[in-house]
């Protein structure tokens, strides 16, 4: 069966310019990080796309290491996009990353320019693209000069294997360093995307939010729902299908101490005072001022992305509201 996109999936979805460019992204976006493995379920990760695309979510965001195994999510959107998505591409954005672990030996890590070039022509490959819309560096090398790898995202935009740069998991220091390199290269520098929930603000912390709006980037925050504290699965404990007791390779049990869960259970009550569910309020609560782009949600099933969708147009809090959520998280 030939997939054929919902007419209407343009008419409810919000879109945000990203800082100061010229590029608008979704409110919301797909995130690949979990869900698109070798143990998921190829028929629902089609569906998970579908269901995106159809309610106007046009941004997928992938990674070079997203699995499990590595490069398994490139390679199953490869497969996606190849049966369903290619008459559709110029309505896509689609972005990965390199900088993590990838592959053996010195080359297949952190941010060198040969590592960088290499890993984007194997998502290339693994998609079957000719470029990416954003290709971001995944995270801070404290060993590479500064000056190469943003050099390496210079050369892959100037290539045309990818439109824009971005970077991934920047403190604002770092970051704009390196904006002043990139904007003397004349590379189109626009998006980072990092950790940003209810219950962490380092980026408020470490200046890369002030600094990203004062330097017109954007910024798109990724784990919104803290890797699913902010959902009501652990309100009552860990279950035992949940992400802690079946995997904790990023959710560790030690998460979920006596403290987090006195906060997750008072922040539920204060979403149901909304007539929210705890994930419909977490999402608004980073998309409730200009300075965020887009959220990255991640779903297992479809039901999940238009729960989330509902939140569009009701982002809104009182002064009392976003002091109740302070005062429970402080």
């Amino acid at each position: 069966m030939i997939y054929t996109a919902a007419e209407n999936r343009y008419q409810t979805m919000e879109y945000v310019r990203c800082g100061s460019s010229g590029l608008k992204l979704p409110a919301l976006s797909l995130g690949f990080w979990h869900n698109f493995g070798i143990h998921n379920d190829y028929g629902v990760m089609k569906q998970l796309c579908f269901t995106a695309f159809d309610n106007g979510i046009t941004h997928f965001d992938l990674a070079n290491n997203y699995g499990p195994e590595y490069g398994r999510a490139e390679q199953n959107f490869g497969q996606i996009f190849k049966e369903a998505f290619r008459p559709y591409r110029d309505e896509l954005l689609i972005s990965t990353k390199a900088g993590y672990d990838m592959w053996d030996g010195p080359y297949g890590n952190w941010g060198s320019r040969k590592y960088l070039l290499s890993s984007l022509d194997q998502s290339l490959t693994r998609m079957g693209l000719d470029y990416v819309d954003i290709f971001y560096h995944h995270r801070m090398d404290p060993q590479t000069p500064l000056e190469e790898t943003m050099g390496a995202l210079d050369q892959a935009v100037k290539s045309g294997k990818a439109l824009y740069a971005g970077i991934s998991n920047y403190d604002g220091p770092t970051m704009q360093k390196a904006s002043a390199i990139l904007r003397d290269l004349h590379c189109p520098f626009v998006i980072n995307q990092n950790r940003y929930s209810i219950l962490d603000r380092t980026i408020e912390e470490n200046g890369l939010k002030q600094t990203a709006c004062t330097d017109g980037k954007g910024i798109i925050a990724f784990s919104p729902l803290a890797q699913g504290l902010l959902t009501d699965k652990y309100l009552h404990g860990i279950p035992k299908d949940s992400r802690i007791a079946k995997d904790g390779r990023y959710l560790h049990k030690e998460a979920l101490s006596e403290e987090t869960l006195r906060k997750i259970q008072a922040l539920n009550h204060l979403a149901a005072q909304r007539g929210e569910t705890l994930a419909q309020m977490a999402l608004s609560w980073v998309l409730k001022d200009a300075q965020i782009t887009s959220v990255l949600i991640g779903a297992s099933r479809p039901e999940q992305i238009l729960e989330n969708l509902k939140i569009l147009g009701h982002c809104e809090f009182s002064e009392e509201e976003l002091k109740e959520i302070d005062r429970i998280t402080a």
